[in-house]
């Protein structure tokens, strides 16, 4: 069991310094956990941390999952099986950069839901979801001779809210469910996150930081001066928005700042070890004052790159690390096997607007719903209306659009209207659509994407779709025929052939590829613009040519010797009809 005795840790009686990695089992294919699991071992690590994003495990209420990439336990015995301790944050909010900071979309179904904080129907739904999972884990807690032996109440609350009696509610539901080990809360080093987040005195307070370790420490210890000292997220790399430069930070300031803590008799958690990939639609955004979605990498320039491969990172690190630990003589796994397998011809097509019938049951509503309020989560959105004509020069106005929208006319693309720059009066600027209806009147269609919803902040609640209404000029329209489109199963999609491809937006691109044996690859969308990747039916997530982020990663057991599908859902057309798979990725 890991106890504290003034500012040192024990486990089981001796002393023990925390060094610990995060990898994320649901980032990372199952396949290869235990290959990063003993790359973190081998470079000097005794831990491992995880999130636990109750969204994945939980994705429509009362319908629980925990298999393939979402099988927890079999995450953690893995990590015990290796020797390596492992730290689990189970709190109903993670951030991470993943949607919604890991809060179920089906919250957003009750309009009056309020997050984090002790409204008891949140608090009734963290209980059922708790039902289920802590009775999972209790058998792996320490306590039980299993490998976890400490978790987080709740993550960077401080940052959010001061609901003292909502933290002591999750400590409490934790307790009862037979959680005995270690217990913890990880905020901002600011008076104001260490007094929001910070719980009781028998709770440890750790806090994250990606520099400046004497500053953070320092002030940890005014609140908590008689515990050990802890880093619960040490930043060592940072993550990427779609638009903006892929971020990097030198290895030798992070060998540094790392030497420094261990110096001071920290422990430590690198965040991240590995980042891993945001398969799907489970990126998430942030919201200080302008969207940002992040992009479907989470290589967040660490230890391990995206596809498992150590970095220089990793040995300066590892220099580090031995200065202080004793680093066992690890045989550390071959590389994956990259390949580059060529070009592979997208040969058949299928328009969205003439698929409808085999990927959705229309839905008829008077206003334009969001999603959450007709039972979807993620992807997209379609939202069809008739207009009466004659009107000349209206303004097209979506109060709110959540997130970016594609606007047709008599299935014409009329343009794009977005969050971030919509600007919803009624009078007219040079960058708005505008439409002129003729005397027989015209079929309006809007298809929004959510693009992620907000993992951090005070904007977290973040329903998708047109949240309000929409209006020509000054007149709200009604009465409208609702697709949702999750894309969770394209099984359906009757394709024709390419070459006899009529002009049509969006589209379904569909080709084949042979194999004759299966290794890592990167999907390259060179000459594409927007739009999401299906490999073998496996959502790998979204691409889109304003970048940093320029391939998507394949893992080879996503792959099968013989025939592979590969299906591009391409938002705006393109003249490409090609991707190409090759050896590396591109990030930049």
């Amino acid at each position: 069991m890991l106890t504290m005795d003034g500012s040192q840790f024990l486990f089981n009686g001796k002393p023990i310094r925390i060094l610990s990695g995060a990898l994320h089992y649901y980032r990372i294919v199952p396949a290869y956990w235990r290959d990063r699991l003993l790359k973190l071992k081998a470079c000097g690590f005794n831990t491992v941390e995880t999130y636990v994003p109750w969204n994945l495990h939980e994705p429509e209420e009362g319908q629980f999952n925990f298999e393939g990439i979402a099988d927890l336990e079999r995450f953690i015995k893995i990590a015990g099986e290796l020797g390596l301790h492992v730290i689990v944050r189970p709190s109903p909010y993670i951030c991470a950069e993943w949607e919604f900071g890991g809060l179920p979309a089906w919250l957003l179904k009750e309009d009056n839901m309020r997050l984090r904080c002790s409204y008891q129907p949140f608090l009734n739904k963290i209980d059922a979801y708790y039902d289920v999972l802590l009775p999972k884990l209790v058998p792996l807690l320490n306590s039980n001779g299993g490998p976890i032996m400490a978790m987080q109440i709740e993550n960077e609350y401080g940052s959010y809210g001061n609901d003292k009696n909502y933290l002591k509610y999750l400590k409490q539901a934790m307790v009862e469910r037979g959680i005995d080990v270690l217990l913890f809360t990880s905020d901002g080093y600011t008076d104001s996150n260490l007094q929001g987040g910070t719980l009781l005195p028998e709770v440890l307070a750790t806090v994250n930081f990606g520099s400046r370790p004497n500053e953070a420490f320092g002030k940890l210890t005014e609140y908590q001066p008689d515990k050990p000292i802890v880093c619960m997220e040490f930043w060592n790399g940072w993550f990427d928005h779609w638009g903006k430069p892929h971020h990097v930070r030198d290895s030798e300031d992070v060998a540094e700042v790392l030497d420094d803590m261990l110096a001071m008799g920290a422990s430590v958690n690198f965040y991240m070890f590995h980042g891993g990939t945001n398969f799907g639609f489970y990126n998430g955004a942030n919201d200080l004052g302008k969207y940002e979605p992040t992009v479907t990498s989470y290589d967040y320039d660490v230890l391990l790159n995206e596809s498992g491969d150590l970095t220089d990172k990793y040995w300066a690190v590892q220099s580090v690390l031995s200065k202080y630990t004793e680093v066992e003589d690890i045989v550390l796994p071959s590389p994956q096997p990259k390949k580059h397998y060529g070009e592979v011809q997208l040969t058949e097509h299928a328009c969205l607007f003439d698929s409808l019938a085999s990927l959705s049951t229309p839905i008829h509503s008077v206003c334009p719903e969001p999603m959450e309020r007709l039972g979807q989560n993620y992807g997209f959105i379609l939202y069809t209306t008739s207009i009466p004509g004659p009107i000349s020069q209206a303004k097209l106005a979506i109060q709110q659009v959540r997130d970016r929208a594609l606007v047709f006319l008599d299935g014409v693309y009329q343009g794009v209207i977005e969050r971030n720059t919509h600007d919803i009066r009624p009078d007219v600027t040079d960058n708005d659509i505008v439409l002129d209806i003729p005397q027989e009147g015209a079929t309006l269609s809007i298809l929004v994407e959510n693009q992620g919803r907000i993992n951090y902040g005070y904007g977290m609640k973040d329903p998708k779709g047109i949240t309000e209404g929409v209006r020509l000029g000054m007149q709200f329209l009604y009465n409208w025929t609702i697709h949702t489109l999750p894309l969770d199963d394209l099984a359906a999609l009757k394709y024709t052939d390419t070459q006899k491809q009529d002009l049509c937006t969006p589209t379904f691109y569909r080709g084949t590829f042979q194999i004759d044996e299966a290794c890592d690859t990167f999907l390259k969308m060179e000459g594409w613009k927007k739009g999401v990747a299906f490999i073998n039916g496996f959502n790998l997530g979204r691409y889109w040519e304003i970048g940093p982020q320029q391939t998507l990663y394949i893992p080879a057991p996503l792959l099968r010797e013989g025939e592979n599908e590969l299906v591009l859902f391409e938002l705006h057309g393109t003249e490409n009809k090609v991707a190409t798979l090759q050896d590396h990725a591109e990030l930049g």
